[in-house]
């Protein structure tokens, strides 16, 4: 059997505020398997971002505190010392920043921060490294990739800016890529070229990919497994296919629910309106005692829902090695 990429086993993070402990990722722990790309899904404030610059070591260490494990390809990245963790990510892990303006320094042009990267990892000449840049560039589809090394980020578009961050993040061939909302900010057709080229990657290196995203349209197409956050929980994992198709959790369900299928019009040929979740995500300072999802849940059932943390539980599973789980009180077959 294939080792994972990362295992990661009972992640907690811990932010300090002024209103007290802020509770922001509780108890997570997945997998990433070579080749296999993992979608996290879930509204703004549950979790996800968080979850992965943990592991990076990428939150301020007089704010957060971060338990649990986290091994890439063995190693510990939470126990790891600051000058073993940087010479782990590039080879070992990159990262697309949801932002690509505050990725990039705007005083340093496009091809020195990319050569930086690419030295800083491999004994390579700055000509041999600015030629692999240029190639970055245009595999990512950014026009003239020459002259663009010459060029400040400023001097590009936000699609162009985000494609330059993937380039950075691609140039050592990481054995995981984490995608913090990689494509949002690009077309539909860049967007398919950006997956077709983290698949061609994955293919060719049996690169890890953790693909966080809003967009339930893409997961479908490029994820292997689906973990849905709420809470700093997860509510809900399982193979694609079954999360999407079967969605055991009621917010997964309401997910799916508010997603628009232009091919169902109404009997009157009207697209009916989105369907919508009530409600907004707790704060991480005040977490329900049971069900995270209680004070939202359209199908809550008494006090236990209000009391009683659901564990994670099996529900039944299309492979024997991926089980489809649910974390709630309100599904048929929970355990």
């Amino acid at each position: 059997m294939t080792a994972p990429v990362l295992e990661v086993e009972e992640l907690r993070v811990r932010l300090r505020t002024p209103r007290g402990p802020a509770h922001v990722v509780n108890g997570l722990s997945y997998t990433v398997g070579p080749g296999e790309t993992v979608a996290v899904v879930g509204e703004s404030g549950s979790g996800k971002s968080v979850s992965v610059l943990a592991l990076l070591g990428l939150l301020p260490p007089r704010v957060a505190t971060v338990t649990g494990r986290a091994l890439l390809q063995g190693e510990d990245l939470l126990t790891m010392r600051p000058e073993r963790l940087r010479q782990v990510r590039g080879p070992g892990a990159g990262m697309v920043f949801q932002d690509p303006m505050t990725s990039l320094n705007p005083v340093l042009t496009i091809g020195r921060q990319l050569v930086e990267g690419i030295r800083a990892h491999g004994d390579v000449d700055k000509a041999a490294a600015r030629r692999r840049a240029a190639d970055l560039l245009g595999e990512v589809g950014l026009p003239d990739p020459e002259r663009a090394l010459d060029r400040y980020p400023h001097e590009l578009s936000g699609g162009m800016r985000q494609r330059v961050v993937i380039a950075i993040a691609l140039s050592n061939e990481p054995a995981l890529l984490i995608a913090d909302e990689a494509t949002t900010a690009l077309d539909v057709t860049v967007q398919a070229q950006i997956i077709d080229l983290v698949e061609k990657l994955q293919a060719d290196r049996g690169t890890g990919v953790i693909w966080i995203t809003h967009d339930l349209g893409v997961v479908a197409g490029i994820a292997d497994r689906v973990l849905v956050m709420y809470g700093g929980r997860c509510v809900e994992d399982g193979t694609v296919d079954d999360v999407l198709e079967h969605p055991a959790h009621p917010y997964t369900r309401g997910l799916l629910g508010a997603l628009p299928d232009l091919a169902r019009p109404g009997p009157d040929g009207v697209v009916p309106d989105l369907a919508t979740v009530p409600g907004t995500p707790p704060p991480p300072t005040d977490l329900p005692a049971g069900c995270v999802f209680w004070p939202r849940c359209p199908v809550r059932g008494d006090a236990r829902c209000e009391h009683e943390q659901p564990p994670l539980a099996v529900l039944g599973t299309a492979s024997a090695t991926l089980p489809h789980r649910a974390a709630t009180w309100c599904t048929e077959g929970s355990s």
